[in-house]
């Protein structure tokens, strides 16, 4: 064992770390283990003391702030919970976040191994200063979550991820409903009880799906880690490490109005302009719109347990085990009724996964702070599935589960790294699929492998988040190699990743001493790739589609003076058209639907004789007419039927649904333009004659009968 001047040493090295307890409740529901090894580095093995005073005369750092935390109020809950217990200890499955030795046991310190807690812990202590201050919190960098996921590269956050993770998951939810022997979501047992993820599991909120801290539904994908901005997206970059407190005076730097927590609860980002809960009011903060879903899916969890478990329910939050048989049927827990042998019995599955994710919302009272689209997702997705069982659903007509495409997290353009191992967003797709790829482009030209992000930041566009400038981009270097300008920096900046990825060039020189309707197995489909509208707006400057040898085709689209642009057109952030500007010119367009039909031209491009319908319509019909050639071509020339899949890649593939590998250049060509279109829905609006001259194009060169089309 060190001596006492040894430890004070190791008292006096500290890092930051954040609430490691909270109020403690009732005893938990088990936690499903998952054979994960977890390796805490340490130097060697010491044993310390699970309290160290002080050598006299040895002031011990910030021991005023910490004693005025959560950390060190040893009348809390947290800490006496066990007092009057037989034998008055603070058992192994809580002493870990509940007690200073527990957490040094857990940690390996005090010689036993790492990974466990493997002894009770003595009553009376707090979290003094060794139990983050000693040689393995030092090193400390990953945590192994209830779920058996383990997440790394913390840093000094580590120490504090450890205890505010909660105690159940998923896997926890799905364990107990097995265990009661339900195959049936809508079965009573009287073997399934309620699970509870414990209090204060900020850190389960903030890595979200990740971790699976909240009971996910088969099938839904999930926000990852809500990283904020650099320097505040971290449990120690947010709170004080001693007081516990938020830096209130740094979150006012860009959140205007805040000086106090409650002030916290109004802030609402750029990129959360969609109506969560669906109460018509998006200027509210993140907090009210998750209470707002909570208490819809507190009305959807009484109605179903009247209507479908047979027993009312009711919940109080100060009272294990929290959720109650509303005995009266007025929809409360009454002090009468809040008491354990009155405890809710009549569990089904699917009412067990929402009231997980109710007391999940519930019990991190930051969550609208730590990841509140994560919370706002598993809110949503209980709802939706009990409105499956009820009679009369809650209506979540107006309420919304993602956000607009560059804030959409929980989406395939943000997520599709995640099963990759590792995690990371590949450089070739980072400059447009990661918070952070942008802005290393713009500075460097290159991009290199990102981590992955719940779609971009506010420091993706903005060179200042203090001030919210955004990065000046004066011309874009396309797939084709064109550099062009819209003649607006602002413009210029959304061109760098709604270009697409490949052009006429590439395609040209795929098939460079090719034989037109030869199959060459040295071909493979060419995606374009995502919402090219850039390419399409610039039509043959920018050459995204595959442009016909000896053939003119439609330049840059100006449409009108202040409405040329991508920002002129789209809100920033929401990104939808500004149709209420269209109507001005356009009548009736004052919807979305409404742009379809406007039309300039008289002349009847697909050949159907009507020449009022929307230029939209002219596309679309050439758009299938398409569609039909390259089939008769794949059957007739090439002898290998031939469809298409927009929602599955390589989106080409055979009758039996294979990739299509029998490819010809002639039909490589039309494929291309095909999928060209259909990653651009908005191709109609961004250059119509480039569209129609194109679809036109590809039928003429499959062979296709185009005596009764029109090219412009």
């Amino acid at each position: 064992m060190r001596n006492t001047k040894t430890a004070v040493l190791l008292v006096l090295m500290f890092i930051a770390a954040l609430v490691l307890v909270a109020s403690c409740g009732q005893p938990e529901p088990e936690v499903i283990e998952k054979p994960v090894t977890v390796v805490v580095p340490k130097k060697e093995t010491v044993i310390v003391p699970a309290t160290v005073e002080p050598t006299e005369g040895v002031e011990v750092p910030f021991q005023a702030d910490w004693a005025s935390s959560g950390h060190a109020d040893a009348e809390s809950e947290a800490f006496v919970h066990w007092d009057e217990d037989d034998p008055a200890v603070v058992p192994t499955g809580c002493a870990k976040c509940h007690s200073t030795g527990g957490y040094l046991d857990f940690l390996g310190v005090d010689g036993t191994a790492a990974g466990t807690v493997d002894n009770d812990a003595p009553i009376g202590t707090t979290v003094t200063c060794i139990a983050c201050h000693n040689e393995a919190t030092l090193a400390k960098d990953s945590v192994i979550f209830p779920s058996g996921v383990e997440i790394t590269g913390l840093g000094p956050e580590a120490r504090c991820m450890e205890c505010h993770q909660g105690r159940a998951s998923s896997a926890s939810v799905d364990g107990a409903i097995e265990r009661a022997g339900l195959t049936d979501d809508d079965t009573v047992s009287a073997d399934l009880g309620f699970t509870n993820i414990h209090y204060h599991a900020a850190a389960a909120t903030q890595v979200g799906g990740m971790a699976m801290g909240g009971y996910q539904y088969e099938g839904m994908a999930y926000d990852a880690k809500f990283t904020h901005v650099a320097g505040y997206d971290s449990c120690v970059g947010c709170h004080n490490v001693h007081t516990l407190e938020l830096k209130l005076d740094e979150c006012s730097v860009c959140h205007s109005g805040v000086s106090s927590n409650d002030d916290l609860k109004d802030i609402r980002l750029a990129g959360s302009l969609v109506d969560y809960d669906g109460d018509g009011d998006i200027g509210e903060g993140i907090y009210y719109e998750i209470e707002g879903l909570r208490e819809m899916l507190y009305q959807g969890m009484q109605a179903y347990a009247s209507e479908v478990a047979g027993t009312a329910i009711a919940y109080n939050e100060q009272s294990y085990p929290y959720f109650f048989i509303d005995t009266d049927a007025d929809g409360e827990a009454s002090e009468e009724e809040s008491v354990r042998d009155n405890g809710f019995n009549a569990w089904t599955g699917r009412l067990a996964k929402a009231a997980y994710n109710y007391q999940t919302s519930l019990k991190d009272p930051g969550a609208y702070a730590h990841g509140g689209k994560y919370i706002i997702q598993l809110l949503y997705d209980s709802i939706a599935d009990l409105n499956t069982a009820l009679a009369t659903p809650i209506d979540l007509t107006d309420a919304s589960r993602i956000d607009d495409g560059h804030f959409a997290g929980s989406e395939e353009a943000f997520r599709h790294w995640d099963e990759d191992d590792p995690a990371v967003v590949s450089a070739s797709c980072a400059k447009c699929h990661s918070a952070d790829g942008l802005p290393l482009f713009l500075a460097e030209g290159v991009n290199i492998s990102a981590a992955t992000a719940n779609g971009f930041a506010c420091a993706t566009c903005h060179d200042d988040v203090a001030t919210f400038t955004r990065y000046a981009v004066e011309s874009v270097e396309f797939p084709s190699g064109a550099e062009l300008d819209l003649g607006n920096p602002d413009a210029n900046l959304c061109l760098n990743c709604h270009q697409g990825r490949e052009s006429s060039v590439s395609v040209s020189a795929a098939l460079k001493g090719l034989d037109e309707d030869t199959v060459s197995d040295r071909l493979r489909f060419m995606n374009v790739h995502y919402f090219a509208a850039g390419a399409t707006l610039f039509g043959t400057d920018a050459k995204g589609a595959y442009e016909y040898e000896g053939k003119s085709y439609a330049g840059l689209n100006t449409h009108v003076e202040g409405y040329a642009v991508c920002t002129e057109c789209h809100s920033t952030h929401q990104l939808d058209v500004m149709v209420d500007d269209c109507a001005v010119c356009h009548k009736g367009a004052n919807e979305e639907e409404g742009l379809a039909a406007i039309r300039l031209s008289k002349a009847d491009f697909d050949g159907d004789g009507d020449t009022d319908e929307g230029i939209a319509g002219e596309v679309e019909t050439l758009y299938e007419a398409l569609y039909a050639a390259i089939q008769d071509y794949a059957t007739d020339t090439v002898g290998t039927g031939i469809v298409y899949n927009s929602q599955r890649y390589p989106y080409f593939f055979n009758d039996a649904g294979e990739s299509y590998t029998t490819w010809t250049p002639r039909l490589l060509k039309a494929t291309y333009n095909y999928q060209y279109f259909a990653k651009d829905p908005g191709a109609f609006a961004h250059n119509p004659a480039y569209a129609v001259q194109i679809l036109y194009d590809s039928l003429e060169d499959l062979g296709a009968d185009v005596s009764g089309f029109t090219r412009p």
